[in-house]
Order: structure tokens, then C-alpha cells, then sequence
């Protein structure tokens, strides 16, 4: 089980993002578990630990960072133990320092043990994807920019999206699409066999729904031109120099989102924020991201 938050935490919980269903991840723990455990559970632990020998361990964050993951690394506590009193100390979502207390783990230590290596590796994952999104983020406005938000894409761990999705949203970024069902999305593949752009945005249009958005991905502004024409909802502008950004923007003023792609950097990334567009997206706040050092100290 998972104790509630104390309340010197609560106030600043409600500030970030809502946690996940335990339904999008019990699952997805309960496999890595299975996974460790292997044939024979676990060899060391069982040889060395007493069964009856119960204690108390903390999760502590070894670096500074921003929180993500916390309850998905309780629920490989409890999954494997449920009678481990799981105690949160902070909240996805929030920052902490180098040697802070991010939970506390009390029960049999065999269970503690066991679960150690699954419950830091999802922690640290996911804490990892969350800070370095909050990095880019505080990029953006320390230079004073407003409007634009940092978005991931889905460059994602396989059977983890929902999870690094949750770590972005967490390190104050958003979300672009969850899956190829979300919207449509042309990228230069498809128009390629499509034979060209306006062809690819038609029969787009011709199939989607009147809920479904139709983004075109574009490499340049004659292409941007004539996707407008066609009636794009959104333009993804890939690889554009931040002159072209800032035309592109004024061409879609009124008519599409903006979304700039393509090698953006937290360095580079105050430059094309200032051309004015709606989103900057990025792949390797997922799929690059160090994690954050995390560990368990037990006694």
C-alpha cells in the first residue's frame, strides 16, 4: 500500500501534472518483476536475508532533479509485497536536491531487496526524461520567451509511451501524438508515394474524420504554401532556419499550428522560439535522456 502525501507536500502537489492510473502501469511493473525474477526468484537475497527479518530503507535522489515515476516504483514494492508500507515523500512532478528523501519503504527486507533494481530503474527513467524536458523548458523562458510550449514525440521506449509521456508532462513540458490513432500526420515518405503534397493532403482530408487533425510535415516554404492551400490543420517545419521560421509563422498566422522539428537543442532552442512558433518539438527528451541517479539505502 502507498501512503498518502504528508501534508507540507500537498499544497505544491496540486501544482503538477495529475498522476497516472495505476491501470496504465501495474501491468508494465508486474512484467518487469516477473523478468528479474527469472526461474528462481532471487538467489542472493533468499541466501542471505532471513525470512523473517524486516527493516525500513529509503529512496534517496543522488543529483538534483525533477521528479517522475515515484508511484510506478512504490507499486513494484507492493506488487511484489503487498503487506510493504510504501511512504511518499515527494510527487511527480516536483524538483529535489542531491540526498533528498523521495519515499521510505517499511516491511519484510527480503521484499525491499528484491524489488530494489525495478523500482530505481523505473524511478530513474523516468525522473531522467522529466529533467531533462524541465532543462529545454527553463531554456525557453530564461530567454524570456512566452507562448511556445515544448513538445516529445513518439520516439519512445516500446511499452513505456504512457509512462515517458507522463515524464514530459512532468518536467513542464506536453504531449504531441500518443499513437499513429491520434491524428494524421504527413511526413515526406507519404507524400512521396502519395506523388507530392497537395494529393496526400486531399485523400487525408477525404478520409479522416471531423475530429481527427491533419498536420503536414513540410521542408520548405513552397511546400508550406501549398499545404495551406490544401487546408492543413497544423505544419510540422522540419529542419528550417529560424528567417524561414519566422516567414513560415507569419504565412500560418490565422491558418494552421506551427510546430518546429529537427536537431533543437535547449541552445538553439531559445532562437526558434522567438520566431513565434506554437510548438517546438523534440525526440531525445525520451529517447536520449539520462537517468537520474536514485538509490536505496537500507537502515
Amino acid at each position: 500500500m502507498t501512503v498518502p502525501l504528508p501534508d507540507s507536500k500537498r499544497k505544491l502537489a496540486a501544482a503538477v501534472p495529475s498522476p497516472l492510473p495505476p491501470l496504465l502501469y501495474e501491468e508494465t511493473v508486474r512484467r518487469a518483476l516477473v523478468e528479474d525474477l527469472g526461474r528462481a526468484g532471487d538467489l542472493t537475497t533468499d541466501a542471505v536475508i532471513p525470512v523473517e527479518a524486516a527493516g525500513y530503507a529509503r529512496v534517496v535522489a543522488r543529483a538534483d532533479g525533477r521528479v517522475a515515476g515515484l508511484p510506478v516504483a512504490a507499486a513494484a514494492f507492493w506488487l511484489l509485497e503487498p503487506s510493504l508500507q510504501v511512504e511518499l515523500r515527494s510527487v511527480d512532478g516536483m524538483d529535489a536536491g542531491a540526498g533528498e528523501t523521495l519515499a521510505s519503504v517499511r516491511g519484510p527486507l527480503r521484499a525491499i531487496l528484491t524489488a530494489e533494481r525495478v523500482a530505481l530503474n523505473f524511478l530513474g527513467h523516468l525522473s531522467g526524461v522529466a529533467t531533462t524536458t524541465r532543462g529545454i523548458v527553463r531554456a525557453v523562458e530564461g530567454a524570456g520567451v512566452d507562448g511556445v510550449r515544448i513538445v516529445c514525440t513518439r520516439k519512445t521506449t516500446p511499452g513505456l509511451r504512457a509512462l515517458e509521456k507522463h515524464a514530459v508532462r512532468c518536467g513542464g513540458g506536453a504531449n504531441h501524438r500518443f499513437g499513429l490513432d491520434d491524428a494524421i500526420l504527413i511526413k515526406d515518405n507519404h507524400r512521396a508515394v502519395a506523388g507530392g503534397v497537395r494529393p496526400a493532403v486531399e485523400r487525408a482530408r477525404a478520409y479522416a474524420g471531423h475530429l481527427v487533425k491533419v498536420e503536414l510535415e513540410v521542408d520548405s516554404l513552397e511546400e508550406l504554401e501549398e499545404g495551406l492551400a490544401a487546408g492543413v490543420d497544423a505544419v510540422l517545419l522540419d529542419n528550417m532556419s529560424p528567417a524561414d521560421l519566422r516567414q513560415a509563422v507569419e504565412m500560418c498566422r490565422g491558418r494552421a499550428v506551427t510546430e518546429a522539428s529537427g536537431g533543437i537543442t535547449p541552445e538553439t532552442a531559445p532562437e526558434v522560439a522567438a520566431t513565434g512558433v506554437d510548438l517546438i518539438s523534440v525526440g531525445w527528451i525520451t529517447h536520449s535522456a539520462p537517468s537520474l541517479d536514485v538509490a536505496l539505502d537500507v537502515g
